[in-house]
């Protein structure tokens, strides 16, 4: 056997063609090699691609039911829902969030139907306020910016405050002026209040880290872990509420009585 490998060796090495063949061979083997790991690859990269779109998907479907009442959901795209907001997908095509006042641009605009004063969330919370458009994009002020204050409540009872960012941790941020009275435990979960005509109420926030009494102890202080990745955001949805001009014109109404 090994007379015969040598044997091989030297005829492979002292003829060109035998050379030539036998290094397409084994170019041909090395290439399907790197071919077979690179589409196995591929097959895993693209399951998890698809069960991230999977989940989000879910996701989503279960913040329309909660915000609904409704136990199934009717299929859509990206359109209208059967509720009183609209839900619009758009892309992040920047975010920032190292300053203290941070905002993230959308390749959607008004040509899409997005407005200042929209709100933005994923599926996993939420992210900010649409403040500026034009046609083609729009920005929004990120929920880690001095000028944010989102109403925001404990989802085990109907104590609520405002959620601020003390411009620190992108992911952790802060609900105020909750009364002492409220039953505040560590792990619980924050939700949005719906006192705006922004963000329904119920879309989630995040857990509770710790939490202090203010300096008059008559207010908590209560440290929110985001859901969300903030450093990590890609697909987004950009919520508007359908009564919302009815219901400012009611309440212009009576202002002017």
């Amino acid at each position: 056997m090994a007379l015969l490998a040598f044997s091989i060796f030297l005829t492979i090495q002292t003829h060109s063609f035998h050379k030539s063949k036998f290094i397409s061979s084994a170019n041909w083997v090395t290439g399907g090699i790197y071919s077979w790991n690179n589409n196995i690859q591929d097959y895993f990269y693209l399951d998890e691609y698809n069960q991230r779109l999977v989940e989000e998907n879910k996701n989503l479907r279960n913040i329309i039911r909660q915000l609904s009442g409704e136990d199934t959901i009717p299929n859509y795209t990206d359109t209208t829902f059967a509720s009183d907001y609209i839900f619009r997908s758009a892309d992040v095509i920047n975010n920032n969030f190292s300053k203290r006042d941070n905002y993230i641009t959308l390749d959607k605009g008004e040509k899409d139907s997005i407005a200042a004063e929209n709100g933005v969330v994923t599926s996993k919370g939420i992210i900010g306020i649409i403040d500026r458009t034009n046609r083609n994009y729009s920005r929004v002020i990120s929920i880690l910016n001095s000028q944010s204050k989102i109403n925001a409540q404990l989802k085990k009872s109907n104590h609520f405050g405002s959620l601020i960012w003390d411009g620190k941790d992108p992911n952790l941020m802060q609900l105020t002026d909750v009364p002492k009275q409220a039953p505040v435990a560590k792990g619980d979960t924050i939700i949005t209040g719906g006192k705006s005509l922004i963000f329904p109420k119920g879309i989630q926030i995040g857990t509770i880290q710790d939490f202090k009494l203010d300096n008059t102890e008559s207010y908590f202080t209560i440290n929110v872990k985001l859901f969300n990745d903030m450093t990590n955001i890609g697909y987004v949805y950009v919520i508007e509420n359908k009564n919302k001009e009815e219901i400012l014109s009611l309440e212009e109404g009576d202002e002017n009585e």
